[in-house]
């Protein structure tokens, strides 16, 4: 549904160009009086979507939105039949990744044909509705409107999937009307978990909110209070999850006997290992048939199976709990966080040592920007260095690990607001604010740098560096990364002084490769392992076209660019820079961020220690997490196959051990709304 709505939101559809968009200024206008939302976050307002009625009795909608320089500028028209069903739907424009025209519509024999920029198809209607690849997400409100009236009974989708919506309590919030009820509610069916929505008196829709909320004018105010209420809601329900799997029967001891162990720390495979968990330690490593079971423990074969440490997301913004359950699914016991609200933080925190949460555990950093229309949407937003020290501060004081200065930052504030987090005990990475090279960035302070593109802006032109804060900080790297002569003397001085100085990178280069390098034909090799067992719309919206094509160049110029980031990251590796593993994404596309490791010339067993031991040790929890040794927490997963061979087995998860607790890896997928094993 509008690419899982929020996500429409925050990052916009993503459709392949085969010809060049429509223009701007040739998109629908909006009449006065047209009904208006807004778009916005605490940083501020970041769009408009309007609907109408036209004169000939069709619905329109037209969307205009920028984050941090990500521009979507959409109209869609929609013409429904007797039955309120649409009978043609007609979207145009683009958005941030180009191209948005999808076009739907039913012949009079009741056979419904669609084409998007990554698909087309053609079905008997029947009595399903048509799910949108992308398209303003005012436009849902039809959706929504056709699910309340089905009732518990849902609605089949096409191209495939059912969609149901419940109905929960109703909250009053304050707007142009004065005091209004509005009804909160949750779909079913369009991603891995139940989405919030907001229903107005009618129980027609009112807005989403979250991170970034779609509200009617007026109401942005009271997005945050519905964020709350809902994520309230959410937390009701993963509670219930939780306590399913957190019993005393899935704490009692565990023998993995005769399995392939890796050790982390030395950065190898070991054979024929046992493996004895207890008390939430790992109780005892030996020789496989060395160690006995203790009275009630259950015995695990670990024949043709790997035993390794739970894996690291270094990169994953976490607050929402349905992504941090799946996260558990695909392995991953612990993240580093770069940028999470406080509030959320702690109530994770909390949740989780309640019992109350299933997730993992890590380490938190909160965002500084300046205030900006194009700050971060969840940073603490500054005017000055001594605000930017005083948010520091305050991150110290909530608990947090570190802080993450954003791209709008002024160069000459990090210097200051830097040496205090220090001071503070505080660690200090981000983006490379706009003016500043990495190395800049780094004899100002910074501890490690996020995103393998801000390392490239070191050879970029000028310019580029200039309007590092818009999307310049994709598109200057996309355009000349082929052409950078990585092994210059100026990038070898580079990466000298960065290992010199321990400097972290965090690379994320899955991030790039779909945008870089798709074309629509194929899901990216992120995610084309759980295309199978996901939501069909999810597997749909992950099929996507890539980063527009700009100034004449092609695809292919895209891909060698891309190339060029994987080989940068070897070359980092080999000149001694610390490297950890990290998706900024939902967190399934770890093992291919490895893979790519791999492909940069790291050997398996280096590639994994980066989202093993690497990132323990980078966060202050080494001595108890990232490796499995003996009174170690058990924070251990088992893997169908031999990972020494393929890193790819990581996604066959049979068992995760969090806390010391044994937790079926079939079970946790299905609670985390996967229908089966990955390939």
């Amino acid at each position: 549904m509008r690419r899982l709505i929020l996500t429409a939101l925050l990052a916009g559809a993503t459709p392949i160009a085969a010809a060049d968009p429509i223009a701007k200024e040739q998109l629908l206008t909006p009449p006065a009086g047209a009904r208006h939302f807004v778009i916005s976050s605490e940083a501020g307002k970041h769009g408009d979507i309007w609907s109408w009625r036209t004169s000939d009795g069709k619905t329109a909608y037209r969307m205009s939105m920028s984050l941090r320089g990500w521009v979507t500028e959409t109209d869609e028209v929609i013409t429904n039949g007797p039955d309120q069903r649409p009978t043609a739907i007609a979207i145009r424009g683009f958005t941030d990744s180009g191209d948005a025209t999808e076009d739907f519509s039913v012949a009079p024999d009741g056979t419904a044909t669609w084409k998007t920029s990554v698909d087309s198809g053609s079905a008997p209607y029947a009595g399903r509705r048509y799910n949108t690849y992308g398209g303003p997400p005012l436009a849902t409100e039809q959706d929504i409107a056709a699910l309340v009236a089905a009732g518990a009974k849902g609605i089949d989708l096409l191209p495939g999937g059912h969609a149901t919506l419940t109905l929960g309590d109703v909250t009053e919030i304050d707007g142009p009307q004065g005091k209004i009820p509005v009804r909160l509610a949750f779909i079913r069916g369009y991603g891995f978990s139940p989405s919030p929505l907001w229903l107005d008196r009618d129980n027609r829709l009112f807005g989403y909110a979250g991170v970034a909320s779609m509200l009617p004018e007026g109401y942005e105010a009271a997005g945050p209070k519905l964020k709350a209420v809902q994520d309230k809601a959410t937390a009701a329900m993963v509670r219930d999850v939780a306590r399913t799997f957190l019993t005393p029967a899935n704490r009692t001891p565990t023998l993995v006997d005769h399995v392939l162990l890796f050790d982390s720390i030395k950065g190898t495979y070991l054979p024929d290992r046992a493996v004895l968990i207890a008390d939430g330690k790992v109780a005892a490593v030996g020789a496989g048939g060395s160690l006995r079971a203790p009275k009630g423990a259950t015995t695990l074969d670990g024949r043709g199976k790997t035993l390794l440490p739970g894996l690291w997301d270094a990169h994953q913004h976490v607050g929402e709990d349905w992504s941090l359950l799946q996260n558990v699914a695909t392995g991953m016991t612990n993240y580093r966080s770069p940028g999470s609200l406080i509030e959320e933080a702690q109530s994770i925190v909390k949740r989780r040592a309640a019992g109350d949460l299933l997730a993992p555990d890590g380490r938190v950093s909160v965002i500084v920007d300046r205030k900006d229309p194009l700050a971060a949407q969840m940073a603490l937003t500054v005017s000055s260095a001594e605000e930017a020290i005083a948010a520091v501060r305050r991150i110290k004081a909530a608990g947090m690990w570190g802080v993450k200065f954003y791209t709008s930052m002024t160069p000459a504030w990090i210097a200051p607001a830097a040496a205090e987090a220090h001071r503070l005990g505080l660690h200090v990475h981000g983006h490379v604010p706009a003016g500043m090279r990495p190395l800049d960035a780094v004899r100002a302070g910074y501890d490690e740098v996020t995103h393998i593109n801000f390392i490239m802006m070191q050879a970029m032109p000028q310019e580029v560096v200039d309007k590092a804060n818009t999307a310049a900080r994709l598109e200057g790297p996309a355009r000349y990364g082929k052409d950078v002569d990585l092994d210059s003397a100026a990038m070898r001085a580079f990466y000298a002084e960065l290992a010199k100085r321990g400097t972290v990178i965090d690379p994320t280069l899955t991030v790039w490769e779909p945008l870089m390098t798709s074309d629509g034909t194929a899901i990216p090799p992120e995610y084309a392992a759980f295309a199978k067992v996901a939501p069909p719309a999810v597997a749909r919206g992950w099929r996507i076209a890539g980063y527009p094509l700009k100034d004449g160049l092609t695809r292919e110029d895209y891909r060698k660019s891309f190339g060029k980031m994987v080989e940068l990251v070897g070359r980092l590796h080999k000149a001694g820079v610390p490297i950890v593993a990290g998706t900024d994404g939902w967190g399934v596309e770890l093992v291919r961020e490895l893979e790519l490791y791999q492909q940069a010339g790291l050997s398996n067993a280096q590639a994994l220690q980066t989202a093993t031991i690497v990132p323990a040790k980078l966060v202050g929890m080494g001595d108890r997490l990232g490796s499995v040794a003996a009174g170690k927490t058990a924070d251990v997963i088992l893997v169908d196959g031999d990972v020494s061979q393929d890193l790819g087995n990581l996604r066959h998860v049979r068992t995760v051990f969090l806390d010391g607790y044994r937790l079926d890896g079939d079970a946790l997928r299905s609670a985390s709304g996967m229908s089966g094993m990955p390939e």
